[in-house]
């Protein structure tokens, strides 16, 4: 015992997503490349959605807190993977990934209450909630809850994570800290104390899953009332949202679920997560709808995107706005 308390790791060293160079530089470029357009992106919805009184509904107020939290989520772990990517030796403090273990749970669970949120909202019962008392303390509440939910997953994530004798090895075969692959550097016996951080994982990502699928089930039942039109923009909508919801709940429920796999798999699996995932959310949640596509056409003529605040960077939001809007008319 004394030997464990005098070789307590102090760092972590990363095997990253590969050792082939040429792989290194190529994911470098893209991942680069999908994270710059992630973050225009989802601040080009952020800043819409703030500036257009005409977008100030429950609706629109989640899908602003869905893109701050695609942001967050994203910046957790890829700008530290580019950085790994470039440099030869792949460290990290062990404080450092603690913390980035705590904040990757955070922002992820968040995202999934969340996303099981906004199916509550559009299967209609929200709607009725919101129709009984005010609508913006319905909706302040609902993302109080959500946080809080996602603070205390996380805080019991880290503090059992956190409380394992750690003492060699230190190396990760992974390209970020998460619990799988951090827990199998502990120097003593952690099946029980891993199943139960494991669980806690997999039963929220389950859980939710299972009541989004209730959910979008029930809503396509509902469609047989419908007319043809409106079972087909239905349809579109909710294949559009489920497509989002299967990308990102698939992988959180495959690494918790099946946490003996192959370190390789769990690295392809996690880069959808964590890096693929945020970047469609906005085309795919709120460009598509005409009403944003005409608040940021109203907006660019208020020069809020371009023109006069060109220098602080909307430039370039406003071009992938174009890009956006000619694929949309495409």
């Amino acid at each position: 015992m004394d030997a464990l308390n005098q070789t307590r790791v102090i760092e972590f060293v990363s095997l990253g997503l590969t050792e082939n160079w040429v792989l290194e530089v190529l994911f470098s470029v893209a991942f680069s490349i999908t994270y710059v357009l992630t973050l225009l992106g989802n601040t080009l919805i952020i800043v819409t959605i703030l500036f257009s009184l005409c977008l100030h509904t429950p609706m629109y107020f989640f899908l602003s807190n869905l893109s701050f939290i695609d942001i967050c989520h994203s910046s957790v772990t890829v700008p530290k993977m580019l950085k790994g990517l470039l440099l030869e030796k792949k460290t990290i403090s062990f404080d450092n990934c603690i913390t980035q273990l705590f904040s990757l749970h955070l922002f992820a669970c968040a995202e999934i209450f969340l996303l099981t949120i906004m199916a509550y909202d559009r299967y209609g019962v929200c709607s009725t909630a919101l129709s009984q008392c005010d609508e913006h303390q319905v909706c302040v509440q609902l993302a109080f809850a959500l946080w809080l939910g996602g603070t205390v997953h996380s805080l019991a994530q880290t503090f059992l994570t956190i409380r394992l004798p750690y003492c060699g090895p230190n190396i990760i075969d992974s390209y970020f800290c998460n619990v799988p692959p951090v827990i199998k550097l502990v120097c003593t016996d952690t099946y029980l104390m891993g199943m139960l951080i494991v669980s806690n994982s997999g039963t929220v990502s389950l859980t939710c899953f299972l009541a989004l699928v209730t959910s979008y089930t029930v809503i396509l039942v509902s469609l047989r009332k419908q007319s043809a039109e409106g079972c087909r923009k239905a349809l579109s909508t909710c294949s559009a949202h489920f497509m989002v919801v299967g990308f990102f709940f698939g992988p959180c429920i495959f690494l918790y679920t099946w946490a003996d796999t192959s370190f390789s798999m769990d690295k392809v699996v996690s880069v959808f997560y964590t890096v693929v995932t945020p970047q469609p959310n906005p085309l795919i949640y709120t460009l598509r709808k005409e009403e944003v596509k005409s608040a940021i056409k109203h907006l660019r003529q208020k020069q809020v995107f371009s023109g006069s605040q060109a220098h602080n960077g909307f430039g370039v939001t406003s071009i992938i706005m174009d890009i956006s809007l000619t694929r949309q008319r495409k």
